[in-house]
């Protein structure tokens, strides 16, 4: 586009030489110079942030393996850690091949292959780390299912699969990562698309262009560098797992390895409607011994009067070998649940003989575990725990009833603004972004002109602008939101911002079209509105994004990686911001103002440069530290919630600012053009001269930035985030610091975490939290505390 200008531009002037002199060419050649300059300067730009340009080289994919290696085992580290998967030594699970695969009508009701395309069979026990990764190994597709009832440790397989892998990693092996299957949809892309931007949501380390280059992450992915590690299939809807399956078997390549996860009937069904994952062993668990269970139980139970407890539970097993205890603790899940009760916890585990089915059991455990937890920690630590545990079972009652109405068992914090109507509903959101436009507008421009030696209003101008940009602002926000229910559009992100615009500025245009504004025709208004409100709305939305919610946070920080790089490019964005707003306000200025006036070098060198460069250094501040704020994460930062909440709120502190700014930059550049005509008028005594123009820069400052700032606001996550947690927390739903309740949890075991998301323990859990009941108290008949009273009988 930038040479086609050019182009054109020198067959026009060379037609306008002719027919208009030298003056009329020069003239025109000043202008036409600066707009295909800044388109210069924009298209490089564009060039250089497309990744379509160039593939990353071997030796930085090479260097994104090691990081993602590096970071997953951090990662699944901390979290196994929190999990206790190794305290104090993974449950035994024996895992093998299936037993439906061995059946006659295996080739059709099987839930695996054919033997012939698997080539080979699978063995292992999940507390043997080494034999996990090599029994993986001898598989020569490296492709895997793992099958299994509820609470059968299929998660903790795939954890502590993940893990042995990467332990023993070869630099030509590929990276196990970990994804929750509850996040895809097939319906809104492809698997290939899903597993992009689950890495770089989960590891946006290597989205850094400089470093890994600018197709990394899809260069991995492409070449069977990453080993997807795909956990609950059956978490998502029933409707879909034959869909999931049949993307899975289209999309990656035969020999491409994956592992997936999903309990035995929902695969079993998907397999019938579908087809099984092509070329995967399947493994199912065998039952734990309950002896070898209570041994366990035994270890993770401090010695001394503690392990007393179990004795009354071991003499009941031996009396009843096939009874409910004895079933009960043939399930990993009741087992891991029962340690967390008992073993941590001061309650009798005696207390189990008193229940008649392994349901009852496991529904009394799931209970318990959320007040026993938080009295144990209490206990522990009575000033560090400001959450009781009646207080902390609602509120994660509240979370999994949420969650349960959201038919997801990822809780995303930039997501809570849908259980909110009030946020989520789009007129609903769109009324309250106009209602603080209108309120801090006039807020802005009452504090300006309450000021001494400010000119007053002029009557009628604010109005008119009020009423302008409160039809504008709801047009945007209905349109990015109808946008974003569109994946084609939506996927192209200039395409989309140019119509929101385009869509803002003819909506601004509406209310002085009826009014008649100075007396414009109205079409003329109209195109006027669309080139000057349009562009400053481009300028904020370009840099923003669309005023809807996002579909994921914003990842910025101020300490990025590789500083003296990002400190060179900030620097030069500065500069060079500042030089091309002089340049252009110095060249606009030769054209606007006339030639005969006497102070004509005033206005066309001083004043112009004066300005521009001031205004230039402010958006070229904006730019640089909009570029240091986005630069991505080095690989020694863990991604968490947390941390996506507070780069999401700094980039939105620092993109508030520039939309604040950026928004006004066509009316400044209004206030320059106009600034010679209107002096040359008052020199020559035809009319009075309100103000100076750093008066008027300042009143076009504080009445037109809040709607940059307000589009700025309304394309962040942290907004949306805000209000609904403020909102729900009003209503007694949600702690007030939520942030801190939900990492105690995940510190406690309650929650776990799976890159920015929280999720509970077991599906169980969120399951049974989710349901009308009462809240029980930690059973511990010996304690005397008050954290530590006695809760129900029996819960049958």
């Amino acid at each position: 586009m930038t040479w086609a200008l050019c182009g054109a531009s020198a067959l026009l002037l060379t037609r306008f030489w002719d027919e208009r002199g030298h003056d009329f060419a020069s003239t025109a050649g000043a202008i036409v110079s600066t707009v295909v300059s800044l388109f210069g300067v924009l298209s490089v730009w564009a060039w250089r942030r497309t990744p379509r340009q160039g593939r990353s080289s071997t030796e930085q994919l090479t260097e994104a393996q090691r990081a993602l290696a590096l970071l997953v085992e951090r990662q699944w580290r901390k979290e196994a850690g929190l999990r206790q998967l190794h305290k104090p030594v993974p449950l035994p699970v024996s895992w093998s091949d299936s037993d439906s695969a061995d059946s006659p009508d295996s080739s059709e009701t099987g839930v695996r292959d054919h033997p012939e395309l698997i080539g080979g069979t699978i063995s292992c026990r999940a507390d043997q780390v080494e034999e996990l990764a090599a029994a993986f190994r001898r598989l020569p597709r490296r492709r895997l299912v793992v099958l299994g009832p509820a609470g059968s440790g299929k998660s903790t397989f795939a954890v502590l699969l993940a893990l042995s892998l990467l332990h023993t990693r070869q630099d030509d092996e590929p990276v196990p990562v970990l994804f929750t299957a509850a996040s895809f949809d097939p319906a809104q892309g492809g698997v290939s698309d899903w597993l992009c931007r689950r890495v770089t949501a989960d590891y946006p380390a290597l989205a850094d262009a400089d470093t890994y280059g600018p197709s990394a992450i899809d260069d991995l992915l492409a070449g069977h560098r990453v080993l997807p590690v795909i956990d609950g299939l059956d978490e998502l809807p029933e409707e879909v797992h034959a869909a999931v399956l049949t993307a899975l078997n289209e999309t990656l390549d035969t020999d491409a390895p994956v592992v997936l996860t999903c309990r035995t009937d929902e695969y079993t069904a998907a397999v019938a409607s579908a087809a099984a994952l092509a070329g995967a062993a399947v493994v199912e668990p065998a039952d734990l011994s309950a002896r070898e269970s209570l041994r366990l139980l035994r270890l993770a139970t401090p010695t001394g009067a503690s392990q007393r407890r179990w004795d009354s539970l071991a003499d009941h097993l031996g009396e009843h070998p096939e009874g409910a205890v004895a079933q009960a603790f043939t399930s990993p899940l009741i087992v891991a649940l029962a340690r967390t009760v008992y073993a941590e916890g001061a309650g009798d585990p005696g207390e189990l003989r008193d229940f008649e089915t392994r349901e009852a059991i496991e529904d009394h455990l799931l209970d318990t575990l959320v007040p026993t937890v938080y009295a144990t920690a209490r206990r522990r630590d009575p000033a560090g725990r400001p959450w009781s545990p009646e207080h902390a079972h609602r509120y994660l009652a509240q979370l999994a009833s949420g969650m349960q109405r959201q038919r997801t068992y990822d809780l995303a914090w930039w997501q809570l603004h849908r259980w909110v109507p009030a946020v989520s509903r789009t007129w609903a959101r769109s009324a309250a972004w106009t209602v603080a436009l209108i309120g801090l507008t006039l807020l802005s421009s009452a504090t300006l002109h309450a000021l001494p030696g400010i000119p007053p209003e002029k009557p009628g101008v604010k109005k008119w602008y009020v009423e302008s940009a409160a039809v504008a602002l709801p047009c945007m926000c209905w349109l990015a939101a109808w946008i974003a229910t569109r994946p084609r559009l939506g996927a192209h992100r200039l395409t989309g911002t140019v119509l929101t615009a385009a869509c803002g500025g003819l909506a601004f245009a509406v209310p002085g079209m009826v009014s008649r504004v100075d007396g414009f025709p109205p079409e003329w208004y109209a195109i006027g509105c669309v080139c000057i409100f349009g562009f400053a709305f481009l300028l904020v939305l370009h840099s923003a994004g669309p005023p809807a919610p996002p579909h994921l946070p914003s990842r910025g920080t101020l300490t990025p990686g590789d500083r003296p790089r990002r400190l060179l490019v900030a620097s030069a964005a500065f500069l060079g911001t500042t030089v091309l707003t002089a340049a252009a306000f110095h060249l606009y200025a030769l054209v606007v103002v006339p030639a005969e006036i006497p102070d004509r070098a005033a206005h066309t060198v001083e004043l112009p440069w004066a300005y521009g460069l001031v205004l230039g250094a402010l958006f070229g501040a904006l730019q640089a530290l909009l570029y240091w704020t986005r630069g991505t994460t080095s690989t020694q930062d863990l991604t968490h919630p947390v941390s996506t909440v507070r780069a999401d709120r700094l980039v939105t502190l620092v993109g508030c600012s520039a939309g604040f700014l950026l928004v006004t930059l066509p009316l400044d550049l209004l206030l320059v053009l106009g600034s010679g005509a209107v002096r040359s008028r008052h020199s020559a005594g035809e009319g009075p001269q309100d103000g100076t123009l750093l008066t008027d820069f300042a009143d076009v400052l504080l009445g037109v930035g809040p709607t940059g700032l307000i589009l700025a606001l309304a394309a962040h996550a942290w907004p949306y985030y805000t209000a609904a947690r403020l909102l729900l927390s009003a209503r007694g739903r949600l702690p007030w610091r939520l942030q801190s309740f939900l990492d105690d949890a995940h510190r406690l075991g309650i929650l776990r975490q799976v890159g920015p998301v929280y999720q509970f323990r077991h599906a169980r859990l969120q399951q049974r939290l989710a349901r009308p009941t009462h809240v029980p108290g930690p059973r511990a008949a010996s304690s005397t505390e008050p954290d530590l009273r006695t809760g129900p009988a029996s819960l049958r």
